[in-house]
């Protein structure tokens, strides 16, 4: 049964087109998607879209109408996950995370790993930094049982990109809930302040900012430097520099915040942006923080049994995953007790890995 899908509804935006497609490749439910990206500026397909679509297409041997840059209309068939190496480039600094993204869900039951290599931006705008990836919703997947590994080989940064990121998804034969009803005590913040192509004192003074305000209120704080010139081969082709911070606690939570550089903006301002973001999240008693709200939906909704999660709030993405879930997901249930924190309650619908049966 063919399920349509306006991409003007609530955010309007791209993760309506990455997550309908997902969702389709993991339930074999075929999607007809109008009104792409209609709520932004420039409506439409973009490289990073496409090479989202395209990719879950391989992963799901789909067959796919209107993938074109500008397409508004897009029909997905999918039809058989299979396991297997890949290699896609988005062409642009377009975000490899959010290709990656895309990926993740089927993948997870697939018949065999799937080993996947993306190559364009790893550290982007409106989009996870590829340390936040692998250090904050990898974790907290993992706790769901679904195991998958990620690699940085190369810095990408607009306007280049050139960006590699490699990644091995070991299939599950279903989803565990994930369960987090309390923050617990932070026993850490740990991070990762990097640059290319900068001046050594650039991520330094990102990460001894970031470490002054949290420090201030009593956290333990740990981030690691990473600064790359020219002759690393992890390097960028052009400069570029963020932080990334998560804080781990008792109970096992894991909340995460991050800052990109942009020209004109000071080191000491990323840095704290980083940091007051992340401190935001945790005196709002978040057990994920407001992004991994969103990126986590799409599992817990697929998962056996009842997950709980608190967040400082449900953001647009994370409440239009939640609409795409219940219209494409027969049977998953949610419920939301709005407060500081909000909690989010989730019965899966349990689905089963069918090469695992």
């Amino acid at each position: 049964m063919l399920v349509e899908v306006d991409g003007s509804m609530l955010e309007g935006g791209g993760q309506i087109l990455r997550m309908a497609v997902a969702i389709s490749a993991v339930t074999k439910i075929p999607v007809s998607i109008f009104n792409i990206r209609a709520k932004r500026r420039d409506p439409g397909l973009k490289a990073q879209h496409a090479t989202a679509i395209r990719a879950v297409a391989r992963l799901v041997d789909a067959d796919v109408d209107g993938l074109a840059l500008g397409a508004r209309e897009l029909l997905f068939k999918p039809k058989a996950i299979r396991g297997g190496e890949f290699r896609f480039d988005v062409g642009t600094a377009g975000s490899t995370t959010l290709v990656l993204q895309s990926l993740l869900p089927a993948a997870a039951f697939a018949p065999s790993t799937v080993r996947v290599e993306v190559k364009g931006g790893t550290d982007n705008p409106l989009a996870p930094p590829i340390d936040y990836l692998s250090n904050v919703l990898r974790p907290l997947i993992d706790m769901m049982g679904y195991r998958f590994e990620v690699n940085t080989i190369k810095r990408g940064f607009y306007p280049r990109g050139g960006g590699i990121i490699r990644s091995s998804m070991t299939p599950v034969p279903k989803l565990s809930p994930l369960r987090i009803e309390d923050q617990g005590i932070v026993k850490i913040v740990k991070g990762v302040s990097h640059s290319s192509m900068l001046p050594s004192h650039v991520a330094q003074r990102m990460a001894e900012s970031a470490r002054r305000v949290l420090a201030n209120r009593g956290y333990d704080v740990d981030i690691a430097i990473e600064v790359l010139q020219p002759e690393h081969p992890k390097c960028a082709l052009n400069p570029g520099c963020g932080i990334v911070l998560w804080a781990e606690t008792t109970k096992g939570a894991v909340v995460g915040a991050d800052s990109l550089g942009e020209v004109g903006k000071p080191a000491e301002v990323v840095g704290e942006e980083a940091a007051r973001r992340l401190i935001n999240e945790i005196e709002g008693g978040a057990t994920i923080d407001v992004h991994a709200a969103d990126q986590l939906v799409v599992y817990m909704a697929l998962a056996e049994g009842e997950s709980v999660v608190k967040v400082s709030e449900l953001s647009m993405h994370a409440l239009t995953c939640i609409e795409l879930s219940k219209k494409l997901m027969r049977g998953v249930k949610f419920e939301v007790k709005e407060g500081r924190p909000t909690t989010l309650r989730c019965r899966g619908v349990g689905l089963k890995n069918e090469y695992m049966a």
